[in-house]
């Protein structure tokens, strides 16, 4: 049985393992903790149900808490229910997610940049859950001015948009999306560097 101490003073080294070994009267607790003002004790709870989801369906039953976080007035709230709904897709065999999907791409317009690309690199751990969702994802992500966005997060944002569609194109073709690719590849708004990073990702 955990506790908010054990969890306290756990070390990112042995997240994992204890992820592994909760019981499911744990999870409960966990949850809840999602929930706690101290930085520390809620952002453990949350590795611990994150690696958890991973590997089991035990924290799927809270999926009504988890979608409820993204109306949260609290940024942080907002990235746990959108990055603890990516990793618990995989095990939706009740399709609580498809209706979900416009809420949570609704978070492509999140006022927290970081929310944002949160919101965006989780569509890429989903889509392979959900590749009759590709599309949906696609038209949205397609509709994403990166010029209205501030200067600073134009090259970030639209690498995580580019990782997204590395792993959509696998599931749905489209010419749009390949479109986009070669533009954003031949513009100017990544460096060198970071079009070798794209080049990589759409190789694999």
């Amino acid at each position: 049985m955990i506790t908010p101490a054990i969890v306290a003073e756990l070390s990112k080294e042995d997240i994992p393992g204890k992820a592994a070994a909760l019981e499911k009267e744990d999870i409960s607790l966990l949850v809840d903790l999602l929930n706690e003002k101290d930085d520390n004790l809620r952002y453990h709870a949350f590795l611990l149900l994150q690696n958890r989801s991973q590997v089991s369906a035990d924290i799927y039953p809270f999926w009504n808490e988890l979608a409820g976080k993204l109306s949260s007035p609290n940024s942080y709230q907002r990235s746990i229910g959108l990055m603890l709904i990516a990793e618990n897709v995989r095990w939706d065999q009740q399709g609580k997610f498809e209706p979900f999907l416009d809420a949570y791409l609704a978070c492509v317009d999140d006022e927290k940049p970081v929310t944002v690309r949160q919101c965006v690199q989780s569509l890429a751990r989903i889509i392979p859950s959900k590749p009759d969702l590709a599309r949906r994802i696609c038209d949205r992500l397609l509709s994403v001015d990166i010029s209205m966005r501030k200067e600073t997060q134009q090259k970030i944002l639209l690498m995580d948009i580019l990782s997204v569609f590395a792993v959509a194109r696998r599931y749905y073709k489209d010419e749009r999306v390949e479109n986009y690719i070669i533009t954003a590849m031949t513009g100017e708004i990544l460096d060198k560097k970071a079009k070798a990073e794209i080049e990589k990702l759409l190789k694999e």
